[in-house]
Formats: C-alpha cells, sequence, structure tokens
C-alpha cells in the first residue's frame, strides 16, 4: 500500500499528529482501567500519532510492518521504543500492562487473520492487564461513504479523497481507495491512486474470537460512532 511505503514521508501531511488528542484522551482513560497500568504495547503503530500523546502516560513499544512508517514515528516518538514486525505473528518474548491496536487492525481481511492479531495481543498481555482493538467498522456499523482531508508545510501540501465501499457485501473485505494529490516544494503537482482492501467483521464474530483467545471482552461506543472492543486477560 502506497500510503505507507512510498508516500509515508508525507504521512504528517495526510494525518498530522495534532488531530489525534482527542481519541488519544478518550484510549487513555481505556487504558487507565487497567490496574496501575506503566507498560503499553501498540500494534500496528504507523506514524505514531497516538503514541505522541500516549506516551506522556505509558511507557510504550511500538510495533509496525512497514520500516518507513516507522521512520516517521521514530521522528515524532524519538523516546519510545520501536519494533519492525508484523501483528499477526510478532512474539517479543515479554508481556505488558496494556495492548492497543488502533485501525491497523482493519487490514485482518480474514477471521483467521484477525484470530492471529488478537492472539498476538494476549500473548503480550500480561494477566489481568486489558487490550484494546479499534476498528473503523463492524458490519453492524459499515456504511458506504467519501471523506477529504490534507494539510500544507511551507510549500509543500497533500489533499486526498477517500472513497468507502463495499463491493460484495456476503464476503468479510471492504475497500477503501485514495486519491492523494502531492504538492512538491516546487509547486509541481501529481496524483497518487491507492487501492486498500480492508477487514469487516461482526459484533459476535469479535467476541468469540476474542473469548476463545481468552479475553473477557466488553463493547464500548467512543465519539466517533465506532465499537470499541475491550478484552481483560483472564487466564
Amino acid at each position: 500500500m502506497k500510503l505507507y511505503e512510498e508516500l509515508a514521508e508525507w504521512w504528517p501531511l495526510l494525518s498530522p499528529s495534532e488531530e489525534y488528542a482527542e481519541e488519544a484522551a478518550f484510549f487513555r482513560r481505556l487504558i487507565d482501567g487497567a490496574s496501575n497500568p506503566r507498560t503499553l504495547l501498540e500494534l500496528g503503530s504507523g506514524g505514531g500519532n497516538n503514541a505522541s500523546h500516549l506516551s506522556a502516560h505509558f511507557l510504550m513499544t511500538l510495533v509496525d510492518k512497514s520500516p518507513r512508517m516507522l521512520e516517521v514515528s521514530r521522528a515524532l516518538n524519538p523516546h519510545c521504543e520501536h519494533v519492525q514486525g508484523d501483528m499477526r505473528t510478532i512474539r517479543l518474548g515479554r508481556t505488558f500492562d496494556a495492548v492497543f491496536v488502533h485501525d491497523a487492525i482493519m487490514y485482518m481481511t480474514s477471521e483467521d487473520e484477525l484470530r492471529a492479531a488478537i492472539a498476538t495481543a494476549f500473548e503480550h498481555c500480561r494477566f489481568g492487564g486489558i487490550a484494546i482493538f479499534v476498528p473503523d467498522y463492524i458490519r453492524e456499523t459499515f456504511v458506504s461513504g467519501t471523506d477529504t482531508g490534507g494539510s500544507d508545510e511551507g510549500a509543500r501540501g497533500l489533499r486526498y479523497l477517500e472513497w468507502t465501499y463495499d463491493p460484495n457485501p456476503a464476503d468479510t473485505t471492504f475497500v477503501t481507495d485514495y486519491a492523494v494529490m502531492l504538492r512538491d516544494s516546487f509547486g509541481t503537482i501529481s496524483v497518487v491512486h491507492d487501492h486498500h482492501v480492508e477487514g469487516l467483521f461482526g459484533r459476535d464474530d469479535w467476541l468469540r474470537v476474542l473469548a476463545k483467545t481468552g479475553f473477557e471482552s466488553r463493547i464500548v461506543s467512543d465519539n466517533w460512532d465506532r465499537k470499541v472492543f475491550v478484552g481483560k486477560r483472564i487466564r
């Protein structure tokens, strides 16, 4: 996916970290629901936008599959530990008070992949700790639509159109296409198309996989109409 590879250096213009302050505060309150949380593992940490707010309160380790996104995050969060790895398979050999998985969980496109990512969170969550999963959509809340955004940095600028739709409601995926306009420091404009296939699972699917993995789970609604799954490790 181009957004996380050749376009990674543009990430701060596509998704500025200051826009994450409100939701990071919401996640902090959920994480504080664990007893005396101090350490936090984020899987699929991307450009480190949530970590730029949460790391003031927790000792964080950030894991992402993309080396280029980790570079972006290191520039923003030099005080955090960064590890390259896939959330489906990585094993760090230690546990944390809490595990946080933001919208990168959407790239689990089959139930097997979802189960693998949740198992990774379980393996890294101490007994009695919590794991938080933040899908953009579940099957019951999915709606097709568009969004726009972007920002400037000096002469450079970025604008995007995001188009989300479900070409086959019978499977476990939907599609997001991005049209990204880039203006470089010389004023030259280029346009990039990026195609993302993302996972879509029902509420009961989520709860079943969490329970089988060993989490006692609950669902919390946030201020952005998302269903957030909070699992407590009980075994």
